[in-house]
């Protein structure tokens, strides 16, 4: 990538970084997110239930007592985040800790009234992902899922050491 560098109205030279956001893979991706969470939220609001804890009720719908570890990988989080997002569904009495077989470690399950939030949002989530869908046309939309996927599989690229160039 090459940066251009501007003169300013002190005549000093200094480095432009005004190509870096639009060009950032990065930045670009999380604008999107944030967008779209945007939209989810506003359709889930009749559930009283944010896209994000959505997504965090229905990971933890499919198996009794996930541990944080568990869910940290699932959802690609660290498990700080992680934690932090859980709290506020404990609180408000969606999911509970339990004990586990292994008594060293506790998991995360759904309460009834968790299920509750889960019906509730399903068909408001439904309704989100079909306009979605419909805006983007079904192939254009599971095309755009591979593509998404495609991009998850860079935090599976080996981490560089310090600043040294991997060439």
């Amino acid at each position: 990538m090459s940066y251009q560098t501007s003169s300013t109205s002190s005549s000093t030279t200094s480095t432009s970084y005004d190509n870096i956001n639009p060009e950032c893979a990065c930045f670009g991706l999380r604008k999107v997110t944030r967008a779209v969470t945007q939209f989810y939220d506003r359709l889930l609001e009749p559930a009283d239930i944010r896209a994000t804890q959505f997504t965090l009720l229905i990971a933890l719908s499919s198996a009794a007592g996930k541990t944080l570890t568990e869910l940290a990988e699932d959802l690609v989080m660290d498990r700080t985040t992680l934690t932090r997002n859980l709290k506020p569904l404990e609180k408000a009495g969606y999911i509970t800790i339990v004990r586990l077989a292994d008594r060293r470690s506790k998991g995360y399950t759904l309460t009834d009234k968790g299920r509750e939030a889960i019906n509730k949002g399903v068909p408001l989530w439904r309704k989100a992902q079909q306009q979605v869908v419909g805006q983007l046309g079904n192939e254009r939309f599971h095309k755009l899922l591979n593509e998404l996927q495609a991009v998850r599989s860079l935090a599976n690229l080996p981490k560089m050491a310090g600043n040294q160039d991997q060439a």
